[in-house]
Parts: C-alpha cells; sequence; structure tokens
C-alpha cells in the first residue's frame, strides 16, 4: 500500500488592518479581515522538510499591510484579487491562491450631534469636524468576499456575500401541511414569526463587476424578497430571495444561502387568565432549524472550486 501526500494549502489567517484614506480633514475607514491560503509546488516541504517553496506566512501577513497602504482598499472584492494575483504572479513555487476578507462596517457620527442626546435628552453638539473623522460600529452584519486565482492568465472566481444579517417578519408567514408521526408534536400555524440571521454568498460571472454596486443591490434584493414573501416555509422563502437577487443582478450567476430559523414561541398565558393574541413570544436560541439552498441560472458555469 503506497501512502502519498494529497491537497494541501498554507497561509496566514486572520489579519486584521485598519485602513484610514485622510482626504483633507475628512477621513474614510475600512476594517477588514483578511485570510490568505496558498497551494503549488509543497510536496517537498512535507515530505522533507526543505522550505525553499515556501512563502512565509510572515511576509504573507506583511504583504497584506503594504498593499493596504500602496494600494488603499476600494472594494474588498478588488483588493482580494490583488493579493492573490500578486502571490501567484511573484513566486514561481505558488500556483493558486485564496483570499478571503470580511469587512467590518462603521458609520460616520454626525457633525450636528447624536441622536441618544444628552443626560437631559437634550442633543449633544460634537466638538468643530468631529464628525468627519468620528464613526460608529454599525451592527453585527459583515460583508463577504472570496477570491481564488490562478494568476493573471489563469482561472479566477469571485463570490461576495454578507452574514450575521438578522430579519424578522412578525407576521405574514404560515407553516402547515408538513410530515407528522408519532413523534411530531410541532401544531400547524396560520401565523407566526419567522425570523432569520441570513448568511449568503454569490458567485459573480467574471471578475469585472461593478463590486460596490453590486453588493448594495444584492443586498437589497435580499431584503426586499424577504419583506415581501407570504411565506408558507423558510425554504420557499430562501428560494425567493436568491431568485430576487438573479432576476435584478446579471453579473450575478449563484446565490447560496445558509438561514437557521430563529424559533419564536407563543407564550401560554391562561396560567395568569390572559389571553395571548400573537403578542407575547419566546425567542428560543437553540436548538434552531438549519435552512441551507443555492440558486442558480441555467447558464451558469461549473465552477465547485469557487466556493472551497
Amino acid at each position: 500500500m503506497a501512502i502519498v501526500l494529497g491537497p494541501n494549502r498554507y497561509g496566514k489567517a486572520e489579519t486584521r488592518v485598519v485602513r484610514v484614506t485622510r482626504d483633507g480633514a475628512t477621513h474614510h475607514l475600512r476594517d477588514l479581515n483578511v485570510g490568505v491560503s496558498l497551494s503549488g509546488a509543497m510536496d517537498e516541504v512535507h515530505l522533507t522538510g526543505d522550505n525553499a517553496a515556501v512563502l512565509t506566512t510572515d511576509t504573507q501577513k506583511n504583504t497584506v499591510f503594504a498593499f493596504a497602504k500602496k494600494h488603499g482598499v476600494a472594494e474588498i472584492e478588488e483588493f482580494a484579487l490583488l493579493l492573490a494575483r500578486h502571490f501567484v504572479d511573484s513566486q514561481p513555487t505558488i500556483t493558486h491562491a485564496r483570499v478571503e476578507i470580511e469587512e467590518y462596517g462603521w458609520d460616520r457620527i454626525p457633525p450636528d450631534g447624536r441622536t441618544d442626546g444628552g443626560a437631559d435628552g437634550a442633543p449633544v453638539s460634537l466638538p468643530d469636524g468631529g464628525g468627519r473623522h468620528s464613526f460608529v460600529r454599525n451592527g453585527s452584519e459583515v460583508r463577504t468576499a472570496l477570491v481564488h486565482s490562478d494568476g493573471s492568465d489563469g482561472p479566477e472566481s469571485v463570490v461576495s456575500g454578507l452574514k450575521n444579517l438578522v430579519v424578522l417578519n412578525s407576521t405574514g408567514s404560515e407553516f402547515h401541511g408538513f410530515i407528522q408521526d408519532e413523534y411530531t408534536t410541532l401544531l400547524p400555524t396560520g401565523d407566526r414569526i419567522l425570523a432569520t440571521e441570513v448568511a449568503a454568498r454569490w458567485r459573480h460571472r467574471g471578475t469585472g463587476s461593478p463590486f460596490g454596486r453590486s453588493y448594495q443591490g444584492a443586498r437589497r434584493c435580499l431584503l426586499d424578497a424577504f419583506a415581501g414573501t407570504h411565506s408558507l416555509s423558510l425554504q420557499q422563502t430562501l428560494y425567493a430571495m436568491g431568485r430576487r437577487v438573479l432576476d435584478e443582478r446579471g453579473e450575478i450567476c449563484e446565490v447560496r444561502l445558509t438561514m437557521p430559523n430563529r424559533h419564536h414561541f407563543l407564550v401560554d398565558l391562561e396560567p395568569f387568565g390572559m389571553d395571548n393574541d400573537n403578542e407575547v413570544y419566546f425567542a428560543a436560541d437553540r436548538p434552531y432549524g438549519l435552512i441551507e439552498g443555492a440558486v442558480l441560472t441555467d447558464d451558469a458555469s461549473d465552477q465547485p472550486f469557487a466556493w472551497n
């Protein structure tokens, strides 16, 4: 029986880089978490410990920082492509690069005062110019990008997306007609809360998409479809969300969604002599139903590596 080395890759995970662009007194902020994985002629480093083919992970980290300074960060997909192409094009032993980026959003604090006001509820004026360099994290939602590249002249793929997008419909959702056996206790319902935390990724047809506009458009499609679908199941809603993206964004050919069902159960208030007409719920965090699926156009090329 022969024993051989299988597929492998290595890289630097979770390089946190914050890029401040100073446009006079007005600053712009990009907050990224960058992961790099490289593969190529790496047999000897595994089999004999010969490091001659290895671009160190520390060098990969330094490259991320240097590129943030040299090129700035326009869109995370473009930044990921720059990095991936550089690693393959500059090193003969590297034949494939995978770059994954998460972006954490920050909103500018307006200069005319905070909305929460002071101790007496009155608006609080910020120092002169504060709104031009003061920011607040805009919640839990995270923008994502995943790039694979065999170099400037080789095959490439771009997958954009988001995660931690929490949404809820307080009505307009039913669930009935499902299989019932000896272990079924869930009752059918014609009116329930539908809540989920969306993780969505979408594959571009090429590497030249208008990534910023595309992201905003795809996000808007997801939200519009969630809000506008009278749901008979979370699976139906998932398909409607993916289809809306593909219907309206021609640069995208495939959408993959992961949507846990954040269950909300009506609380029994009868012991207290009160009715509960779909007003008071218990929000359960676990266990939860996990709904996953892909929606794609019939002309989408087969690129399974794009999601790896």
